[in-house]
């Protein structure tokens, strides 16, 4: 049985866009995240919030479980990394995931807490590269997928779809754009 080009074509062209199928929604979801970096973290919820304490159960030098019992009274459900004090009045406390800087006279203080971002940090971690070694070949390999599904794609259609009567001005379009945007900002 005899299988023509433009067949095999199509068949390499759904095999290998089915494989990468979540290497594509990894990089995608993950670009999108990236490309905003200066707008909003990527990985991380930063919350930063003033707080207010009872100043009666504050002392200049509280123990391990006067913290742990504070801590309960703010609702902070982070584990306590150590505490110390930088001056008599000022009392920080630092989480695992935050920090919390008390005025110990006035009771008023500052909580900054701080969360992975839920599926996000783990497409960034890999889209980063954080693995090394054997993610950084299957993204090789997934670059070159990329590359042959942009090939193959053009050869899909036949008639006056194909890439010959329609798809080469989308081509066009699609390649001037980023040459574009290289000339008026580099």
């Amino acid at each position: 049985m005899k299988i023509s080009w433009w067949k095999l074509n199509n068949i390499l062209h759904r095999d290998v866009g089915y494989f990468f199928f979540g290497m594509t929604i990894i990089y995608a979801v993950s670009g999108i995240a990236l490309n905003h970096i200066t707008d909003w973290d990527p990985n991380y919820i930063i919350e930063n919030r003033n707080v207010q304490v009872d100043k009666a159960s504050l002392t200049p030098s509280m123990n391990a479980r006067q913290i742990i019992d504070l801590i309960d009274q703010l609702n902070i459900s982070k584990k306590i990394k150590k505490h110390y004090y930088p001056n008599p009045s000022t009392l920080k406390v630092f989480l695992e995931g935050g920090a919390l800087t008390l005025n110990v006279r006035t009771g008023l203080g500052f909580l900054e807490t701080v969360d992975r971002r839920p599926f996000l940090y783990e497409v960034n971690y890999l889209h980063y590269n954080h693995t090394k070694f054997l993610w950084t070949w299957f993204s090789d390999l997934y670059a070159v997928g990329l590359v042959l599904l942009a090939i193959t794609g053009l050869f899909v259609l036949k008639g006056k779809n194909s890439f010959r009567k329609r798809g080469i001005w989308f081509v066009l379009a699609g390649t001037l754009i980023p040459l574009i945007f290289l000339l008026v900002y580099l």
